[in-house]
């Protein structure tokens, strides 16, 4: 994740409010003949922002309008991205007819908030552009039938960033936003897609998911399970966003994967894995290797250690089992978070070259 710049941080709007501003505008230009620019949309809660046009004109059938889309300070990878949307007329009594045009996804994999076949354009997204249509159908005299073509530049390339192609959402983004707005650094859209990772893994009834901290931890952990994309859960520092998702919705078994020092935190009943939230806790490690059997000599070296790396250096040399037994701490709280839920939990621990250093169930 990137880091956080100081200061106060401009909001910006998802590519589901600029989708539905690119839609008014193309409808009411179909109706009327005249493009609003700005064109002004309101939002879930009630807010009621102007969006300017960068592509406009007519069709042979109605029209089309384009936004570029804003994101903020966030670093949301569709920043800057080119959403377009072509209005054209439906046979009366349609209504509103949703299509992905280039560069937005289709659904091909239950799970999803969305029909297999469906184009990857979110419910709230489309209640938002329906409420725009039906507004302009009313103002300007329009029956409301039409179909909504969502397409974005380049949206293809932009999708091998996201979790999309692991969710089964295939030729490009997907249009997205709850409230319209998109809050800097609120993480709320990584959570969400380790939520969706998990709806799709349940409905294909995969027995097996892994939950890593990072690229390296994943690709060791895919690989020593052989397990295949769709298993795999980007769950970043979010392993409470996780365990408490899979509380209510189990899977048979999770493995969790990342590197000695996140694992550390986890460990000591850190949820939040981000160092911004949470720290390596030198004193406590330097108390587990002691209940090892570590001498007050290499305890001390543990707690006055500068990295969590350092910290397992220094145990592996005093012959002390450390990660392993990190790892049967970490799953303790996994298991704890989870509660109730039927769900056998592992945790892999892994040393910065990658290699696997300690296993919850070894």
């Amino acid at each position: 994740m990137a880091r956080r710049p100081e200061g106060e941080l401009r909001r910006g709007w998802t590519t589901g409010a600029c989708a539905t501003a690119a839609a008014k505008a193309a409808y009411t230009a179909h109706l009327t003949g005249a493009f609003p620019d700005p064109v002004q949309i309101t939002l879930p809660k009630g807010e009621t922002p102007s969006f300017a046009l960068t592509r406009e004109g007519k069709t042979e059938n109605g029209a089309f309008s384009a936004i570029i889309k804003d994101a903020g300070d966030d670093p949301d990878v569709t920043h800057g991205a080119l959403i377009r949307v072509d209005i054209a007329a439906a046979n009366p009594g349609d209504g509103v007819i949703f299509r992905a045009g280039d560069g937005v996804g289709t659904v091909t994999r239950d799970g999803l908030p969305l029909p297999v076949g469906e184009p990857a354009i979110n419910p709230i997204p489309r209640k938002m552009i329906q409420q725009a249509i039906d507004e302009t159908a009313a103002t300007h005299g329009g029956t409301g039938d039409v179909i909504v073509t969502v397409s974005v530049e380049n949206g293809a390339a932009l999708a091998k960033q996201t979790w999309n192609p692991r969710l089964g959402i295939l030729g490009g983004i997907s249009i997205l936003g709850t409230t319209g707005v998109v809050i800097p650094y609120s993480c709320a859209a990584w959570i969400e897609s380790i939520h969706r990772g998990i709806d799709v893994a349940r409905a294909g009834s995969t027995p097996l998911i892994a939950g890593c901290t990072g690229k390296t931890s994943e690709e060791k952990t895919q690989e020593l399970l052989g397990l295949p994309d769709h298993s795999m859960i980007d769950m970043g520092d979010f392993a409470g966003g996780m365990l408490k998702y899979l509380r209510r919705h189990p899977i048979p078994r999770v493995v969790i994967g990342g590197g000695f020092a996140k694992i550390s935190k986890l460990a000591e009943g850190n949820l939040d894995l981000h160092s911004g939230r949470s720290q390596v806790d030198f004193t406590w490690l330097a108390d587990v290797a002691h209940e090892l059997g570590a001498s007050k000599e290499v305890a001390t070296q543990i707690e006055g250690a500068n990295t969590a790396a350092e910290a397992l250096s220094i145990a592996t040399t005093a012959k002390l089992d450390l990660a392993p037994e990190i790892a049967r701490r970490a799953q303790a709280v996994a298991r704890y978070t989870v509660g109730a839920a039927e769900i056998e939990i592992d945790v892999f621990v892994y040393d910065r070259s990658g290699n696997l250093v300690g296993r919850s169930d070894a």
